[in-house]
């Protein structure tokens, strides 16, 4: 069971608003969203195109700023923050995995795990046993010296798995991350994500379309008109009563 005390929490999201202009009618894509996170839990956030999703994973991870609200990561509030700010604590706190994968084509497999940890200032003997120890949990142990693009789909998000783990972030963030891959891929694809971060102690965050997905998650939400609202797709046995505490409530619940 995740441990939603006090202390146990991650992420705390509160009052959270941003807005933006279509023609002269401002839309909230977030409005007063509240959420809490556990440390250790891994969360899956559904809604349809357009409804948030990549918007509030760009909030949490620091990339963007809301127009309103408070989000807190690891204890630190990224509000407060300066861009600059940001994007350092980004660099070392928080991982990402793009549906785009987002591998730099001119570096191969094992640069591309490198130059995560460069940027962090981890030592070359710490950063190549970290390079083979990912690549081999991901199963490409075999691939570092190959390039982006004589991969398959697969091989090219294990990859973008073993970078976004590399530096051991707080928070992992993934944006659909089996969305170009066929069932049989995503099914390895996901059992190995939920693997790694459990075993460095990480929190994971989806965004997700699909049910499956969802359901491999200790917990799913739903993204609807701003807020975030308990899933009625949530598998048997992920209703934790630390899941149900302040900050964790739908519009529905006020």
């Amino acid at each position: 069971m995740t441990d939603m005390t006090a202390d146990g929490i991650e992420i705390r999201i509160r009052g959270l608003r941003r807005t933006y202009l279509e023609g002269r009618r401002e839309l909230a894509v977030l409005d007063r969203l509240d959420v809490d996170v556990g440390r250790g839990e891994s969360l899956a956030i559904r809604g349809r195109s357009g409804s948030g999703k990549s918007t509030l994973l760009n909030l949490i991870g620091g990339i963007d700023k809301p127009d309103a609200g408070e989000v807190v990561v690891a204890g630190v509030e990224l509000t407060a923050l300066s861009e600059r700010e940001r994007t350092l604590f980004r660099r070392r706190h928080i991982g990402f995995v793009y549906q785009a994968f987002n591998l730099v084509s001119t570096l191969n497999v094992a640069d591309n795990v490198r130059l995560v940890l460069e940027l962090n200032r981890v030592g070359k003997r710490e950063t190549a046993a970290r390079i083979e120890t990912l690549l081999d949990a991901v199963g490409l142990a075999d691939r570092a010296g190959s390039y982006p693009d004589v991969l398959s789909g697969g091989e090219q998000q294990r990859v973008a798995i073993a970078r976004a783990l590399a530096h051991r972030p707080a928070v992992l963030i993934a944006d659909e991350p089996t969305g170009n891959l066929d069932d049989r891929t995503a099914e390895r694809v996901l059992a190995l994500l939920d693997e790694l971060v459990r075993r460095q102690g990480g929190t994971l965050l989806i965004a997700t379309h699909s049910a499956r997905v969802a359901s491999r998650c200790d917990r799913v939400v739903e993204l609807h008109d701003g807020r975030l609202e308990a899933s009625g797709n949530e598998a048997p046995g992920n209703e934790a009563p630390g899941n149900k505490g302040p900050g964790n409530k739908g519009s529905g619940d006020t």
